[in-house]
């Protein structure tokens, strides 16, 4: 599924808080869409709960 596609693209180097797109990085476009296996991933890589988006909404917002 998706979850393994992150996986894949964070052990090839992809930066878990990179920020850009609609929702602002990847952990709070996966907290908007309900993905929750794919924010556990993020959040194990190291993703930060705290960053806001354009919105000013956080992660823990979004969900």
């Amino acid at each position: 599924g998706h979850e393994e596609i992150v996986r894949v693209l964070l052990k090839a180097g992809a930066e878990v808080n990179a920020q850009g797109g609609y929702y602002g990085n990847a952990l709070q476009a996966a907290s908007y869409r309900g993905h929750e296996e794919i924010v556990r991933v993020l959040l194990k890589a190291g993703a930060e709960v705290n960053t806001e988006d354009r919105h000013e909404d956080n992660p823990p917002q979004a969900s």
